[in-house]
């Protein structure tokens, strides 16, 4: 057994564009009040869909003309990340621009910009003269991230992290590492999704019959329950302001919370099918990180997606890990995606994004359409119905897994202020 110290990181502003909120305060009244963001759309090519659609002002932060050269996922990274500085309290004139970093998780890019292309050159005899001059830098990989640093004059490294739906808790985990390496002194970070405008993400999940289906859109999700079968697709996005504790302190920052431990590993198994054992291991190794035994944890954020095999193996991975705990000691469990969708690479992010609250105020959103548990999924202590007023909430164990066998976990913890800010936390390592 050897410890090992790091800075403590502090998150001090958050951003977000979701289907049912585009201010952390709205989403939350959302999540409390069982306001869903799914409603139905037409898709070209395949018809009407159910979707996590978001309505946000674009020109809050861009002109008619960057949100006309630029993109989706670049207009609602530049929304999220504008308003986290905002949130923060930093002025984009105080910024110390050549030491913030921009750190962006995604599940794809680049095909909705090309779709449209396409489609739009196919009307005119696929003359390429018709298409667009932006579109080599609008589907570069970077784009999103690199449309923020343009926008705000942002001078330190930029890239976007492709992992899949583990991409927001990607993103996350590479700002708290940035800043723990002293490569930046300020992290914008978080994950993004503009998918609901790509028909081949909708084709793909519903050639593979993985796209959920219901008479009313807003109960077609509904992850862990017996009658849920498949995804709805979600856009969305949600940016968070990271910072050393010590500095966030100095300067007097508002402190939601501290990143306690992270893990992000590989189940080497098979592109799409997830595998319980190795997302376990994922969140042992997050716990390790932490120092945290699984009776510490207070709460774990599902990644559940309201597939049959995703959502099974996920309840098995938290039952291995938690196994030991009674009663009174294992975590509360919710979900979000029953409220939003599937919001891919920004998924994680804006899931956390609903649980910071609860170290402010208890509250425990439940799941949404949770009506029927159903018993490959069955699990101690899911919240359902109406929020979970908790005896106290110190720490949430973020779950996000993706394709490709990808898998991440960020435990955060409720700051504690009587702690010296330039203490550093000791991690036990076994």
């Amino acid at each position: 057994m050897s410890g090992k110290t790091r800075c403590r990181i502090a998150i001090t502003g958050i951003g977000l564009v979701s289907p049912n909120g585009n201010s952390p305060s709205e989403y939350r009244n959302s999540l409390l009040n069982a306001v869903s963001g799914i409603r139905n759309i037409d898709l070209r090519y395949i018809g009407r869909v159910h979707a996590g659609v978001c309505a946000f002002d674009t020109l809050r932060h861009q002109n008619k003309r960057d949100v006309r050269n630029g993109t989706r996922a670049g207009s609602i990274a530049i929304y999220c990340a504008g308003e986290a500085l905002n949130d923060a309290g930093i002025a984009q004139d105080s910024l110390v621009k050549d030491r913030t970093g921009v750190y962006i998780g995604l599940t794809e890019h680049g095909n909705v910009e090309t779709e449209n292309e396409v489609y739009n050159i196919s009307r005119f005899n696929y003359d390429i003269k018709f298409w667009n001059h932006y579109h080599n830098p609008r589907t570069v990989l970077n784009s999103p991230a690199g449309e923020v640093t343009i926008k705000f004059g942002v001078t330190g490294p930029h890239y976007c992290i492709g992992a899949a739906c583990a991409g927001g808790n990607a993103g996350l985990i590479q700002g708290a590492q940035q800043l723990e390496l002293g490569e930046v002194d300020l992290a914008i970070a978080g994950g993004v999704s503009e998918s609901i405008g790509t028909f081949g993400i909708f084709a793909s999940f519903k050639s593979q019959n993985a796209l959920a289906i219901h008479d009313d859109p807003t109960k077609a999700s509904r992850p862990f329950d017996f009658e849920r079968n498949g995804i709805v697709v979600a856009e969305g996005g949600c940016l968070f302001i990271m910072e050393r504790l010590e500095d966030a302190v100095k300067r007097g920052a508002k402190i939601y919370c501290e990143i306690l431990g992270y893990a992000m590993n590989s189940d080497a198994a098979h592109p799409v099918l997830p595998n319980a054992p190795t997302q376990a291991q994922c969140i042992e190794k997050a716990l390790r990180k932490a120092g945290l035994r699984p009776q510490d944890i207070d709460l774990v954020s599902t990644h559940g997606t309201g597939t049959k095999m995703g959502d099974a193996q996920e309840v098995q991975a938290i039952k291995q890990v938690f196994a030991q705990c009674d009663d009174s000691q294992a975590p509360f469990l919710n979900n979000t995606k029953g409220f939003i969708g599937h919001a891919m690479g920004a998924a994680g992010a804006l899931e956390l994004a609903g649980n910071i609250p609860t170290f402010s105020d208890n509250l425990i959103h439940p799941c949404m359409n949770l009506d029927n548990l159903d018993q490959d999924c069955e699990i101690r202590k899911f919240v359902t119905g109406s929020p979970l007023n908790a005896p106290s909430i110190k720490t949430i164990a973020n779950n996000s897994f993706g394709m490709m066998g990808i898998n991440s976990v960020v435990i955060v913890g409720r700051h504690e202020p009587h702690l010296p800010p330039n203490e550093t936390r000791t991690t036990v390592i076994t």
